[in-house]
């Protein structure tokens, strides 16, 4: 997804005089001398990096990267380093996820004021936190959310770089068309489950088991890498077996000894849910994922 034809000489001038005129920096390149450097657009982490994918398909002209390294998972915490910043300085748009997940998008707006950013959870209601916990972002693990998120990103795509927008409305609606055949296979195929009662590690999942019908009876650690203490460990104990459940869902990014623990400690099997926050940086990778996430809930909860 790169520039067809060699740099002309006379782009950065005709960028220059689109400037002058009041256009968006994507109309600077499409109607500038041809050759104009191309369209960067740098996504925040995996699950937009795998949506933009979709959106931008091959759009001539346009490059796209991911800012976080593939493996860095969700960005609660984590720090822009200084590649990070050069790559967004050289950015055209940032494709965000919002909803608190990039705990630095306010230091981004800061450094950088002119940059074009997109949120894709705009708009989209979120599950309210626990006390002093934010509201939780994870709405990519709800199929339905994330098809709003591939719609917001398409909408503000078109509208930064009207002129791909067909493309972009074009690309979404095919990738959302994929997405909604999945919501829909999942669903059937998770109408009989023998128990719907699930214990998972991470605060991820409460998007994906509205979505599915599945109720979360606990979360041992709200946090990645927190581990829960004696007490909060007992507790959670209790909870598997006095409602005689028998799978725990750890996440394959992380380390699964609480959950060892407890599965020791009640005869629960150990299973992986994928929050899809890493994996292959490949366009069919969250469907993938997701199609992976259901195998894994028919065998352990059936």
């Amino acid at each position: 997804m790169t520039s067809r034809e060699p740099p002309h000489p006379f782009a950065a001038l005709a960028v220059f005089l689109s400037f002058a005129a009041g256009l968006s920096p994507a109309q600077a390149g499409q109607d500038g001398a041809a050759g104009a450097k191309p369209l960067r657009i740098v996504t925040s982490f995996y699950p937009i990096y795998i949506a933009a994918l979709n959106v931008v398909g091959d759009a001539a002209g346009v490059e796209l990267s991911n800012l976080a390294q593939a493996q860095a998972g969700c960005l609660r915490d984590y720090q822009l380093t200084t590649d990070d910043m050069i790559r967004l300085s050289r950015a055209d748009i940032f494709v965000a996820h919002g909803a608190g997940m990039e705990s630095f998008l306010d230091k981004v707006v800061k450094e950088r004021p002119n940059l074009n950013i997109v949120r894709a959870a705009d708009g989209i209601e979120l599950i309210k936190g626990r006390g002093s916990e934010g509201d939780n972002p994870h709405v990519w693990l709800s199929v339905s959310l994330y098809m709003k998120e591939v719609g917001t990103m398409a909408a503000g795509l078109a509208r930064l770089d009207p002129a791909r927008a067909d493309a972009y409305r074009a690309n979404a609606a095919a990738y959302i068309a994929r997405l909604d055949a999945l919501r829909e296979d999942m669903r059937e195929e998770l109408k009989g489950l023998g128990t719907r009662d699930i214990v998972t590690f991470h605060e991820a999942f409460p998007y994906f088991a509205r979505e599915f019908e599945l109720r979360v009876a606990a979360v041992i650690e709200r946090e990645p890498g927190s581990e829960p203490g004696a007490k909060e460990l007992a507790a959670c104990i209790g909870v598997v077996r006095k409602a005689g459940i028998k799978a725990l869902f750890a996440e394959p990014q992380y380390p699964a000894r609480s959950a060892e623990i407890i599965a020791r400690e009640t005869g629960a099997k150990v299973w992986r849910l994928d929050p899809a926050v890493t994996g292959p940086m490949k366009a069919d990778a969250y469907v993938e994922i997701m199609r992976s996430n259901l195998r894994v809930l028919r065998e352990a909860l059936k």
